[in-house]
């Protein structure tokens, strides 16, 4: 898959459209600008369902009710280790996105597929967890926390928010992901928990765009 891609898929069980768009690695404030205008045009009807996949550089995001004190690193230390700080529309609390991170943003007419917005992270959900599931790794939802666990570790973080019945913002799946970036934040504003990485948790490197490849195949196939 070529970086900047476009590639059409289809969900057969659904019979809609689904626009992939492999966009390599992107600066945050560019993803964000295309969200809100792909946002637009997908309300008005001018483009199909879209998913965005990508890699930003260091960057910390700040849902809308987020703690700013859950930033650990002071400004100087962020400064030294090149993370900017974002603060977004999306739900939940600070996160962290990163070279080596899968990052999918789904623009979804919701209403055109059947889905609510649980059924829609719960499609995500699934995603995740059978794309990593090729890797050899066992994950599941956490009852009481957002996102894929294994463990007691996340491994991607999930955040959207639904305007006018269309998604926007979406998931961040731990690939080779460098780790001690997460050291400067309390992840997601959870005390008590860790994360991890399809690396981390195999012990070498993964080929990004093998994942890649992956969860397009599964979001080919998984039920809704």
């Amino acid at each position: 898959m070529d970086a900047r891609g476009q590639h059409i898929l289809y969900y057969s069980e659904m019979e809609k459209t689904l626009d992939i768009q492999d966009l390599g690695q992107i600066a945050y404030a560019e993803a964000f600008d295309l969200q809100l205008r792909l946002h637009k045009e997908r309300i008005a009807g001018k483009i199909p369902d879209t998913l965005l996949l990508l890699e930003h550089p260091h960057v910390y995001t700040l849902g809308r009710h987020a703690n700013d004190n859950n930033i650990v690193w002071q400004e100087a230390e962020r400064r030294n280790r090149s993370v900017e700080v974002r603060h977004v529309d999306r739900g939940g609390d600070v996160t962290y996105h990163g070279p080596g991170q899968l990052v999918g943003y789904p623009i979804i007419k919701l209403e055109e597929r059947g889905l609510t917005p649980r059924s829609l992270v719960a499609w995500v959900e699934n995603l995740i967890i059978r794309t990593v599931a090729a890797s050899g790794i066992a994950s599941y939802v956490h009852p009481e926390h957002p996102g894929v666990w294994v463990g007691d570790a996340k491994i991607c973080a999930i955040g959207m928010r639904i305007k006018e019945r269309v998604s926007y913002h979406g998931f961040a799946l731990n690939v080779n992901t460098d780790l001690s970036y997460f050291e400067g934040i309390v992840p997601c504003g959870i005390q008590d928990k860790s994360v991890c990485s399809i690396k981390s948790l195999i012990g070498k490197k993964t080929d990004m765009d093998l994942v890649k490849e992956r969860l397009i195949k599964e979001a080919m196939g998984t039920k809704r």
